[in-house]
């Protein structure tokens, strides 16, 4: 497991998550601070972190 820190964005409040470094994935989780709905983006290739987005799911 990784903990990776990123900004909502909705709130813009510093958020952190663990990320499975064992898969990529894609899915919804709400932000911890103000619970709106945010569309997390990960990519890993050997374990290494290769990309990572975490968008609003209104865009």
């Amino acid at each position: 497991m990784l903990e990776h820190f990123f900004q909502c964005p909705y709130c813009w409040e510093e958020v952190s998550m663990l990320l499975d470094t064992s898969i990529s994935q894609s899915y919804i989780e709400d932000c911890e601070v103000c619970c709106n709905p945010i569309q997390i983006t990960v990519e890993f290739s050997d374990g290494t972190l290769k990309g990572f987005s975490a968008v609003d799911i209104e865009q």
